[in-house]
């Protein structure tokens, strides 16, 4: 007889712990396999301490196939899922197609970005989800403090200096208190010129920091932000963001080159296209975590909306607590389903939260007893050191050379911003020239922003960042990934060239390497303009100055197969028109040896620009990594 076969959707914290107990319950008598689009689990608490330059990228990340040695491990994003069938079908991160059949089915694909309806956002904000978007984020910080420092304009210095982070939840509050004292450092061993100082603003539309905590805690945590000089504006949020700057609902203005948004997210549309029935977008699951009228079935984590059984009528918030918890518990079932143990219910324990301020300073109320200052600092890293699956010596490590040398900072260029934008399916990894983009959409599944009021933007779908369960949890109020940029400027450099425009000689490039002009290059040709809000190529259509990254299309590769379809129980999404996934192919061979690339991409290649763009808004061109 074969061995069951079990499918598990997404690797965060409920797909994670559930694929743990799974293979240890199951001892090798099940084939567990574990599909996610990356090969580590995020550990989300301590990304801020990432952008911050506290931590290295990789002490978050904990190796799934080193952590889960009895589970496959499947690189790749599900597409669409076919119930009657029992298959679920997904892309590779190369663009290639599989199917994965199963017996039983763990749907813990998690969340994604939820945007307001506020002009500009998408195009000019910062996201705060994943690693990518950590990584872009400290570089930008380091270069604006570093062009403010080369400033001789007041003005110019003031703008660079100053950070707008939307959202005072627990990311928002934490990337506020980690980014004012990294800023501060920078300036502490390199002054202005002009004497200005790093200003960090934080807003929100709740009344007090931190609203879901404890009021003594909120305000120990702006009490904490104000010393440390961040403008907390409580009541406040952005009405429309430009290049240059923020519209505030106040009426004021704030001239700024960074926006960070840390508002919210929404269940992964995945299971909208299942036709089964949802709760504000999550899927309705019994107080066992099955799936009603289909009991091979189960879901957790963000994608479920589980019955709260100490409130009834209530369903378990969207926290990284309750998605440990579930994962536990979510195996347990698995296993009774396949005769392994017996299966319960899901009930929770609030266990508290925990806030880590930066430097000595936490807020923190384990088992319900408020703590600040060193003392929540103290118990905020010992319990994230106990609560992480792996990597603790290496992060106990780095806390302690932290606090004995200097921070490095210093802008290493290996994220874009074009590769980490705000409207994106899959905050978690960074988009890569000629990889094709997933069909789904943030936000609706079709490509289309929520219409969502700001001011109820924290009512049940604000996500915590991410905690195991039997300790304090996070909320993760935040808005997930960095910006999407529109490409609304023709890139004018061939690769391997010389900058066609502002080269030191004042003399445009007019040959580049091969004897042939660059206008007749297939490569050299502009892309065409696009509309305001499509989803961005290498340059930004907005004042603040981008560096293109012009590169080489790659050679056909012959034909490709059709995107497989599922069955008819289980819709796939569909793929948005504006957002075509990649260069179309045709199965008799391409008619063009050197196919156009798409609009909302940029080419595939070098991903270092060899040269500024010339810009269309009048601004000087500048770098950017």
């Amino acid at each position: 007889m074969s061995r069951p076969r079990i499918v598990i959707v997404g690797a965060g914290f409920a797909g994670y712990r559930t694929a743990r107990t799974l293979s240890r319950l199951t001892r090798h008598q099940a084939d567990i396999t574990l599909l996610n689009p990356t090969d580590y689990f995020l550990y989300l608490p301590l990304l801020p301490q990432v952008a911050a330059g506290i931590l290295e990228p990789r002490r978050v990340s904990v190796s799934l196939s080193g952590t889960l040695p009895h589970v496959r491990l499947v690189l790749g994003e599900a597409d669409g899922i076919d119930l009657d069938g029992h298959t679920v079908h997904y892309s590779g991160p190369e663009g290639e197609e599989g199917t994965l059949p199963f017996d039983r089915l763990v749907l813990a694909a998690g969340s994604v970005n939820k945007l307001l309806p506020v002009p500009g956002v998408a195009e000019h904000a910062h996201g705060f989800r994943g690693l990518p978007e950590a990584l872009y984020l400290r570089d930008h910080v380091t270069r604006q403090v570093e062009l403010a420092a080369a400033a001789k304009d007041r003005a110019e210095c003031a703008a660079r200096c100053t950070f707008v982070v939307v959202g005072a939840g627990y990311t928002g509050t934490e990337v506020a208190a980690h980014g004012a004292m990294y800023t501060d450092a920078q300036v502490r061993r390199h002054p202005m010129r002009t004497g200005i100082r790093p200003r960090w603003m934080l807003l929100d539309v709740a009344p007090r920091v931190l609203p879901e905590m404890d009021e003594r805690l909120s305000r120990t945590a702006e009490r904490v932000m104000r010393q440390r000089g961040v403008d907390v504006r409580m009541g406040t949020s952005v009405k429309e963001a430009t290049h240059d700057g923020v519209l505030l609902t106040d009426g004021s203005t704030v001239d700024t080159r960074t926006l960070v948004w840390c508002v919210g997210v929404r269940p992964d549309p995945l299971v909208e296209s299942l036709g089964l029935p949802l709760e504000r977008g999550r899927l309705l699951v019994d107080s066992h975590l099955r799936v009603p009228g289909r009991p091979e079935v189960f879901a957790c984590g963000d994608v479920a909306a589980v019955p709260d059984l100490n409130q009834p009528g209530q369903y378990t918030p969207m926290t990284a607590q309750h998605a440990w918890r579930h994962g536990k518990v979510c195996a347990q079932n698995v296993a009774a389903s396949l005769g392994v143990g017996r299966r319960r219910a899901y009930r929770h324990r609030d266990m508290g939260f925990v806030v880590d301020l930066g430097g000595a300073k936490a807020a923190a109320n384990p088992l319900g007893l408020p703590m600040s200052g060193p003392a929540a600092g103290a118990v905020t890293r010992g319990y994230h050191l106990a609560a992480m699956p792996g990597n603790r010596v290496r992060v106990a490590a780095d806390w302690l050379l932290d606090a004995v040398l200097p921070r490095q900072a210093v802008q290493l260029g290996l994220v874009r911003s074009w590769s980490v934008p705000l409207e994106s399916a899959s905050p978690e990894v960074a988009r890569v020239p000629g990889r094709p983009e997933r069909a789904r959409q943030a936000g609706t599944g079709t490509g289309e922003r929520d219409a969502v009021d700001p001011g109820a933007e924290r009512a049940g779908e604000e996500r915590s960042e991410e905690q195991p369960a039997g300790g304090p949890s996070r909320g993760r109020p935040d808005g997930a990934a960095a910006k999407g940029r529109p490409d609304g400027e023709p890139a004018k450099n061939p690769p391997g060239g010389d900058p066609a425009e502002g080269r030191p000689s004042g003399e445009p490039a007019r040959n580049p390497p091969g004897g042939e002009p660059a206008e007749n290059q297939p490569h050299a040709e502009p892309r065409e303009e696009q509309p305001h809000g499509s989803r961005s190529g290498s340059t930004r259509a907005s004042g603040r100055p981008r560096r293109a990254a012009e590169t080489a299309r790659p050679p056909d590769r012959g034909t490709r197969k059709p995107r497989k379809t599922p069955g008819t129980s289980g819709a796939t999404r569909s793929a948005n028109p504006a957002a075509p996934s990649g260069p179309t192919r045709s199965a008799d061979g391409p008619a063009n040896p050197v196919p156009e690339p798409p609009a909302d991409q940029p080419s595939p290649g070098p991903d270092i620009a060899p040269g500024p763009v010339k810009r269309t808004d009048g601004r000087a061109a500048e770098g950017d990594s």
